[in-house]
């Protein structure tokens, strides 16, 4: 019979080896989607590897794995900025073996030239390779969102996430202008492919919330709801069309 003491290390033990023994958790693969891949195009060549690791929220070693797949390569004004290591800028490792202030080294002033086609096929400045350059749309190209949302590419500069736009709102904006600050471009029947332009209504953020969060009602309350909010919206039309008339 073992005192209190020795089973308290005796069961200490066993866990310290079941716990060394145990094979290693493996974390679920995290699959890129087409939008993180189109944001790892465009942001590879120039942004140091500190931010697309935050961007991403993925380690290091998978982000240059997936350049490399894709055939991304860093610009050459990248690669001569002191953002090209992998540690964040400030980092004072390797101080002791830098070169230091009025050192002049062997080699100052020598031009070196690659020979053959080397000039012929280096990238340019801005220039996509490869697989890369596949996976960039055309202006025009249409997406399916997980929302069910069908967008249309506008634009090839610029921040990814400002590249694409939803066509419901190109097709209203096309006929009434710009969207007002605080507004959003509905479907009235709530069909996400129907794109006819009574079918498109423009209501305001808070609207929507309340649209959204009344599915949780019962049948007639609802329809109490959405009757309210119609009569809001033709309410509004009038003093709109009352105002035009006396501005005219």
């Amino acid at each position: 019979m073992l005192s209190s003491i020795a089973q308290a290390a005796l069961d200490k033990a066993r866990a310290h080896h079941q716990d060394a023994t145990s094979p290693p958790t493996r974390r679920p693969r995290q699959p890129w989607s087409e939008v993180e891949v189109e944001q790892l195009v465009a942001l590879y060549p120039d942004t140091p590897m500190y931010q697309l690791v935050e961007r991403f929220g993925r380690t290091d070693q998978k982000i240059y794995a997936k350049a490399n797949k894709l055939g991304l390569r860093r610009s050459e004004a990248f690669l001569a900025s002191p953002f090209a290591g992998r540690i964040r800028p400030g980092a004072e490792l390797g101080k002791g073996t830098r070169f230091q202030k009025g050192h002049k080294t062997w080699n100052a002033g020598i031009s070196y030239q690659a020979g053959g086609r080397a000039p012929a096929t280096r990238f340019k400045p801005g220039q996509v390779n490869g697989r890369a350059a596949q996976l960039l749309k055309p202006i025009g190209y249409e997406r399916v969102t997980d929302d069910g949302i069908l967008q249309r590419k506008i634009r090839d500069d610029g921040p990814p996430q400002r590249r694409w736009k939803s066509v419901h709102m190109i097709l209203w904006e096309e006929q009434h202008g710009p969207v007002p600050a605080g507004h959003m471009v509905a479907f009235r029947d709530g069909n996400r492919r129907n794109f006819a332009p009574e079918n498109l209504v423009l209501i305001s953020r808070a609207e929507n919330m309340q649209r959204n969060s009344i599915h949780r009602y019962p049948p007639e309350l609802k329809d109490a709801i959405r009757a309210a909010g119609k009569l809001k919206r033709t309410i509004r039309e009038k003093e709109h069309e009352e105002q035009d008339r006396g501005s005219a």
